[in-house]
């Protein structure tokens, strides 16, 4: 069992559910932030030790583990992942820490023309060379990308604009991530060496999602299926940075296919309470998704 842990990337959507999570569980937290900022000292006060560190930056991520039991590792879709994955393998085992969580994504797999895929993918391997303790996460798509600038805009007209085609997947909101991270660095031995796929409650298809968003948001929401060229493209002008876009294009190819498809009662044997449905979290982020 872990007493202090480190949470990485501790300002974002999974960061701070399991800074949180972490603390309610009774664990020391020590939550590494980019700056220290507004944001930051919503963290600390909660009760964590916030301290500045940069995933790209070994001697940082040396310093950060220090007398720490169990880390989540946690890196934005960005380039820089497999030096910031070998950077943190390197200071978890020089500080012998006992359990790493990687968050990795259920998209990873080394033949995706997704660029963040493939470097997951790798990331995963590396932990694995490492011989460090590591767990891996692979979470669906977050249901927290219904808020994300490019989709919100379109949701609050009422339409579900994705080229999903007839895949299918359960989304997954971060709070109940947060929760399954917290229940894992206080107890992670058990699962050390094991991979564990994070899903929401349902299963379902985009038209079926744009269904229970109607029901939750007492209005119309219609989904739109497009080419993912034209999806892509139509991001490039949103100013998404080209990274991000270049990864949607690949994901979604892999969406199409049948890659995020699947459900599991993983976070309900974790954390002994059942993620939220769509309609569970369009009805908590209401104000957000009825705006005008």
């Amino acid at each position: 069992m872990s007493t202090k842990v480190l949470i990485t990337g501790a300002t974002g959507d999974t960061g701070r559910a399991a800074v949180r999570e972490a603390i309610a569980a009774g664990l020391e937290v020590r939550a590494m932030v980019r700056k220290i900022d507004a944001r930051s000292q919503a963290l600390a006060a909660q009760g964590a030790e916030v301290v500045a560190g940069d995933l790209l930056d070994v001697n940082s991520i040396r310093a950060a583990l220090e007398g720490v039991d169990a880390a989540y590792f946690v890196y934005p879709v960005a380039p820089g992942l497999i030096a910031a994955t070998v950077n943190f393998a390197q200071a978890a085992k020089e500080a012998g820490t006992r359990a790493v969580l990687n968050l990795s994504q259920r998209s990873a797999d080394r033949d995706s023309t997704s660029d963040s895929s493939r470097d997951t993918f790798i990331a995963e391997q590396v932990f694995n060379w490492s011989g460090v303790p590591v767990i891996h996460l692979r979470p669906t798509y977050f249901l927290e990308w219904l808020l994300y600038p490019w989709q919100l805009p379109f949701l609050q007209q009422g339409v579900l604009r994705m080229p999903a085609g007839k895949g299918r997947h359960a989304p997954i909101a971060a709070d109940d991530q947060g929760r399954a991270i917290a229940a894992l660095l206080k107890n992670p031995e058990r699962h050390i060496g094991t991979t564990i796929n994070l899903s929401g409650p349902v299963e379902m298809d985009l038209q079926q999602m744009a269904a229970e968003l109607s029901e939750a948001l007492g209005r119309e929401i219609v989904f739109q299926d497009l080419p993912v060229d034209e999806y892509t493209a139509s991001l490039t002008a949103m100013g998404v940075p080209p990274y991000i876009v270049q990864h949607l294009g690949g994901a979604m190819h892999d969406y199409q296919n049948g890659h995020m498809a699947g459900v599991d009662s993983n976070v309900e044997q974790l954390t002994g309470r059942r993620s939220m449905t769509v309609g569970e979290f369009a009805k908590r982020h209401a104000d957000q998704l009825n705006a005008h």
